[in-house]
């Protein structure tokens, strides 16, 4: 006897805004910039996101195959604000690994 596939969930359909959402904006430090060397981009996101709606939205809006996301929370640091002790936000950071021979130019339109 042959079980019958099981259809998958529809889920409704995504708009654009709802992307721009999910991505805060690209990290650009010295470890970031030889992180693209291997085909790699880091972006900050906001801390209830998945890895799925990473990829989903890295996807549509940038036009690039992306072959896995990594997620990693970073806790704030403890620093002191004019003699009074204090706590820098914490965020969450998603390392987005291309498809080889694919790209995103972060410092498009910077003359």
């Amino acid at each position: 006897m042959v079980k019958a596939k099981k259809s998958a969930k529809k889920e409704a359909p995504v708009f654009k805004e709802a992307f721009y959402d999910v991505i805060s904006r690209p990290v650009i430090t010295e470890k970031a910039t030889a992180a693209s060397e291997h085909n790699k981009v880091i972006f900050r996101v906001r801390p209830d996101v998945t890895k799925a709606q990473v990829k989903e939205a890295i996807e549509a809006l940038f036009k690039v195959e992306v072959v896995s996301v990594n997620t990693l929370n970073v806790q704030g640091k403890t620093k002191i604000f004019r003699g009074a002790i204090g706590k820098r936000k914490d965020f969450k950071k998603a390392v987005v690994t291309l498809a080889k021979g694919q790209s995103i130019d972060l410092a498009g339109g910077i003359a």
